[in-house]
């Protein structure tokens, strides 16, 4: 079986976005890959976060993790801080990655842009990216189009390692589905929609109860036109609300625009709310079942267990190659 391994951060809250571009592809991923799932609390400390909130974030995207449909008996599920080896092994690849490296990164750029001061953390975050990655000798990883860069660093600096110390790393390759890969904003197709937007009508939260749907969807930007029709480039903002109700309805986006042909845009507009609040339904019952219950802590426990036994057989390789005197916890195996 090909390894799977992405991650999400706990900051902010998941969208459908989200939903539709990363973590519906993680449910079906299960079945044929060996999956490891990542809350990546270290990568959410990139910005300032507060605490509380932080740790509430981090439980609630575990329960959103399993209420989505993921299997903990068939993936690896795991928050990012509870392996050490991932900390120790992102140091040592910032050693071995270079500064224009870093300095081309978009990402850091986007987020750093405008700020008077932004952390370390942030400028070197790819290298840790990359070494979540290979830690678990990752064939394959789930991405949207905004972290194929990221992944391409990955890949970098695995082949890079290897050159100099030997065949150590397999190099990944990003996944990265065709079709709604990039949910954009209720309020500005032009962007990705993002949790972390100001701006709460622009994105629908997986938590979001019906009649917030409802309201956003109505808000929705659409154009002076009262045709829906897929257009992206012409029609931006109709096709986003287009795929979005493609993907949870499950039909084509030909089958939405021949439902909707004459129909203008509040029918539509109405029908994909329902579609929206139907799909979400589930998510959130069985959301609310995890969330209080001690199941979710000890699933967490026991996926750390299962990735950090992954994790430091790579880790101690790593350290071999480069010359380090391997710990007590190495020697003593």
């Amino acid at each position: 079986m090909k390894r799977v391994l992405s991650g999400i951060q706990p900051s902010g809250v998941l969208t459908i976005g989200n939903y539709i571009g990363a973590m519906r592809q993680f449910v079906a991923l299960q079945h044929e890959a060996d999956c490891f799932f990542c809350i990546v609390d270290l990568h959410a400390l990139t910005v300032p976060q507060d605490p509380a909130a932080l740790h509430r974030q981090t439980l609630d995207l575990a329960a959103l993790y399993l209420a989505v449909g993921l299997d903990p008996k068939k993936v690896t599920l795991f928050v990012q801080s509870h392996v050490p080896a991932h900390a120790e092994l992102g140091w040592l690849l910032q050693c071995l990655a270079y500064f224009g490296e870093m300095s081309r990164m978009t990402q850091f750029k986007e987020k750093s842009a405008g700020k008077e001061s932004v952390s370390v953390g942030l400028f070197t975050y790819p290298a840790l990216m990359a070494a979540d990655i290979l830690l678990y000798q990752a064939d394959l990883v789930p991405v949207g189009e905004d972290q194929k860069q990221h992944v391409e660093l990955t890949r970098d600096l695995a082949e890079r390692f290897n050159h100099r110390f030997g065949e150590t790393f397999r190099v990944p390759e990003p996944l990265i589905p065709k079709v709604g890969a990039r949910i954009m904003s209720l309020d500005d197709p032009t962007k990705k929609m993002s949790k972390s937007n100001p701006n709460p009508n622009s994105y629908i939260s997986l938590l979001d109860p019906p009649e917030v749907i409802q309201r956003k969807i109505r808000r929705a930007v659409t154009d002076s036109e009262a045709e829906v029709r897929y257009d992206p480039e012409r029609k931006p903002a109709v096709s986003n609300l287009m795929e979005i109700y493609s993907q949870l309805a499950g039909i084509s986006l030909e089958e939405v625009a021949e439902r909707y042909r004459g129909k203008g845009y509040g029918v539509f507009k109405q029908d994909l709310a329902e579609v929206v609040v139907s799909a979400l339904a589930p998510i959130q019952e069985r959301y609310r079942e995890l969330r209080e219950s001690p199941e979710l802590l000890r699933i967490l426990d026991e996926g750390a267990e299962k990735a950090a036994a992954v994790a430091e057989a790579t880790l101690r390789t790593v350290k071999e190659r480069m010359g380090l005197v391997l710990p007590a916890r190495y020697r003593q195996r």
